[in-house]
């Protein structure tokens, strides 16, 4: 029998002798204020609560001692002083902030949290907060019948995860993804519920193995890790952008990349040689195809060690490298985290003698087999550790180079387990704990060591770095591509939630292996994704070894001539994109997003799986199946102009919308605009002339929107070297109205005007109350 305080959670539809045992937090004993924190204690553990902000609340229980308040490795900031109200009544203990309302019931210890409207948006009800004896903490949430799931970072399959059991550890997953292939390179143990056209989110901060269970109830979710403590972040919202806006205020937001990481990336596994790497560049620029990376794979290094390059195969990097930046192109090597266990090699007697490598209690090193055979690892959790590694970078950026692909870093080991034995310590700045603590921060933390490291030696340049294991946070560090996906159809497809669902989790830079990377892919299989690709954050087309090479011009010229034409649009849209990458900077939204996020009122946005925004006003529907010229597109409420040929179209609609080969379907909505550049070349690939394309609206209509642009490579703009214009346009029956709300920075483009070009009026333009189509800078 059990006692009051333990109850038996029967997964799926297992026997009773297989229940699960969890021990409830108990009743309130009393509760007490220190500080910003209040603390409870119940009969089975405390908790502690804490406001953030007055939107943004903290809960932590720990069953064992006083909740650990300060060794969050995602959250990047400290608690206000928030104004908080309190209420004891003989049934709740209640604590108010001007936006959320925390009713903590005492018997047993259950909290119910309401928004300022009133809104019931997360609750307990017969099963609140609880563990197991293994050390296994878990969280039980009323589950409305109308909630809707997102987030959760790199997760395969469709967008809502509503019915779904997600789990976090980080994995090198090179079986084809699927539906089912639950835990992937990322974790981000994040999500935001939609409810109602209402928006709130959870971020549960715990590194150890998570889940999330929205499958085996439809009264319920819950949250849960195998160990630590449950500590967890509401986010009141209320609107999807207000949410991801909370939560990376906590967990940060990403720098401004530099502009040519924006640019179209070239890759594979691997291009082995400098002949190689210099034919690959003379036909780009031959062809006026525009390249702005190419990347180097693990055979540019001697026998895979990290920091070294071939000199049979890269006889003259340093001059390699310089003359490919002449022609405008970049080049990004990977960097793992394996060092090659070398009693010769520079990098491994260092990090012998500094005892900078992963250890057992004992004092061993742990060797793990990775590419250059027997290798240790970095301790990436130690701040000697990062600096060191950080440091050693400059073997690359004394070349030249200015960006770093980091892979391998889940950390992936060549064994059963696919990683390091979770035995192994970490020294962890301090406090020392266990690889099975802290094996999904070890990506992020070889990311903050990658990219600091870069930003010293670079000396006022901006780096980029691509990873492909994370946490929440890393966003403040790198890029993230969606790793080993296939060249199949249904990879295409799945890329489209994946790269939306990573936008939702605050993770703005993303995008998936264009074409994909194992398996052959082909004609019509690369040219679409080469379509999607060019409106995608990070835009890479990669392959791997023993299969197609997939360069734009493998298949002909028919073909070469559409992936060209859109690689070249993605220049063209380069200013609209930056200032989408500049309002990521500021407020952590996606620069990819999903309709649900401009559109939460409308149900058929929910999980839209097949089409995409970037910013507020331009929606993505691609044709994603072989042999289709026709699709369904639904747009939402609002007017819609097709960017190709100018068509108009009524929202809150489906339309059959047929598209060639050559043809990427792009609605961008009536009363707003777009910011154009134009190619160049490879050589100078900065936008000389600016165009607005305005797409007018019959019925009144306003939208704003802000410009942004800087040198796109220093980091000037933070003492002003910048050009920020906040825009407003007004269309009505009679004019187009465009008004300059602000204007500020000392930033000065090679254009010095804004062309206004207006499509589907006749209507004269009024430039700030005088007629005019040019906005002087």
């Amino acid at each position: 029998m059990l006692g009051d305080t333990s109850f038996a959670i029967h997964p799926g539809k297992e026997k009773k002798d297989n229940a699960v045992i969890y021990r409830d937090i108990g009743d309130l004993v009393h509760v007490e204020k220190a500080g910003t924190t209040y603390l409870f204690q119940c009969t089975n553990g405390k908790v502690a609560i804490q406001f953030y902000t007055d939107s943004i609340v903290r809960v932590t229980m720990n069953q064992k001692q006083n909740p650990e308040l300060n060794h969050s490795k995602a959250v990047i900031v400290n608690p206000e002083v928030v104004a908080v109200e309190e209420e004891d009544t003989k049934e709740t203990f209640n604590v108010k902030s001007s936006k959320l309302v925390l009713h903590v019931q005492k018997k047993p210890f259950r909290i119910n949290i309401i928004d300022q409207n009133g809104r019931v948006i997360v609750s307990e009800d017969k099963h609140g907060m609880a563990y197991r004896e293994n050390g296994e903490v878990i969280a039980f949430k009323q589950m409305e019948e109308n909630d809707h799931f997102y987030g959760f970072g790199e997760k395969s399959g469709h967008l809502n995860k509503r019915g779904e059991r997600l789990e976090m550890w980080n994995t090198d997953v090179y079986a084809p993804h699927n539906p089912e292939t639950n835990a992937l390179y990322e974790s981000i143990p994040y999500f935001m519920t939609l409810r109602d056209g209402k928006a709130h989110g959870i971020f549960f901060d715990n590194t150890f193995r998570t889940f999330f269970d929205m499958k085996t109830s439809e009264d319920y979710y819950s949250f849960s890790a195998e160990g630590g403590q449950l500590d967890y972040y509401v986010m009141a919202g209320p609107h999807p952008k207000m949410v991801l806006e909370q939560y990376t205020y906590l967990t940060g937001r990403m720098p401004l990349p530099p502009k040519w990481s924006l640019g179209y990336h070239q890759s594979r596994y691997s291009y082995e040689t400098e002949v190689e790497v210099r034919e690959l560049a003379k036909n780009f620029i031959d062809k006026d195809i525009p390249v702005d990376v190419i990347h180097l794979d693990i055979h540019y290094m001697n026998g895979y060690r990290v920091f070294t390059f071939d000199k049979e195969r890269f006889p003259n990097p340093e001059k390699l490298i310089s003359d490919l930046k002449e022609m405008g192109i970049r080049v990004v090597p990977i960097v793992d985290p394996g060092v090659k266990k070398d009693s010769e090699y520079p990098i491994y007697q260092e990090g012998v003698s500094e005892d900078n490598f992963c250890k057992y209690i004992e004092g061993d090193i742990y060797y793990g087999e990775v590419w250059p055979g027997i290798s240790s690892f970095p301790d990436f959790t130690e701040e000697r550790v990062r600096k060191w590694w950080g440091e050693k970078h400059a073997f690359y950026t004394s070349m030249g180079i200015e960006g770093i692909w980091n892979d391998m870093n889940e950390p992936a080991v060549f064994n059963e387990t696919k990683t390091m034995d979770v035995e192994v310590m970490h020294r962890n700045d301090g406090n020392p704990t266990t690889h099975r603590e802290l094996h999904n921060v070890y990506g992020l933390l070889m990311g903050k060591a990658t990219y600091e490291g870069m930003k010293e030696n670079l000396q006022g340049k901006r780096p980029f770095l691509l990873t492909r294991a994370g946490f929440a946070g890393v966003q403040r560090y790198g890029s993230v591509w969606t790793g080993d996906n296939r060249s199949f159809w249904e990879h295409l497809q799945m890329s489209l939630p994946m790269v939306m669902n990573l936008g939702l989790s605050g993770v703005a830079f993303t995008g998936p292996d264009v074409g994909g990377f194992a398996h052959d892919t082909n004609a019509e299989l690369l040219t679409r994704w080469t379509q999607v690709g060019a409106f995608t954050p990070f835009f890479r087309n990669h392959s791997a070894i023993g299969f197609r090479y997939q360069e734009p011009w493998q298949f002909g010229e028919k073909y070469e001539a559409i992936m060209k034409k859109y690689i070249q649009m993605r220049y063209v849209w380069m200013p609209q994109l930056y200032s989408l990458f500049y309002q990521a900077s500021k407020q952590g939204l996606p620069v990819m997003r999903p309709l649900l996020m401009e559109y939460p009122d409308d149900e058929k946005t929910y999980n839209l799986n097949d089409q995409f925004m970037i910013g507020d006003n331009v929606i993505m529907s691609p044709i994603l199946a072989p042999s289709l010229t026709d699709r369904v597109v639904y747009l939402p409420k609002g007017e819609w102009v097709s960017y190709a040929t100018g068509e108009s179209y009524e929202g809150e609609k489906v339309h059959l919308v047929h598209a060639e080969l050559e043809d990427l379907p792009i609605f961008v909505r009536k009363g707003s605009a777009v910011m154009q550049g134009e190619w160049n070349s490879n050589q100078d690939k900065a936008t000389k002339s600016l165009t607005m394309k305005i797409y007018a609206s019959n019925p009144d209509e306003n939208y704003r929107f802000t410009f942004y642009d800087d040198d796109g490579e220093t980091f000037s703009y933070e003492n002003g070297e910048y050009l920020k214009v906040d825009l407003e346009i007004k269309s009505s029956e009679d004019s187009i109205e465009v008004v300059v709300l602000d204007m500020e920075g000392n930033y000065k483009p090679s254009y010095q005007e804004i062309r206004v070009e207006v499509i589907g009026s006749n209507n004269p333009v009024l430039i700030n109350g005088k007629e005019s189509t040019v906005i002087k800078l």
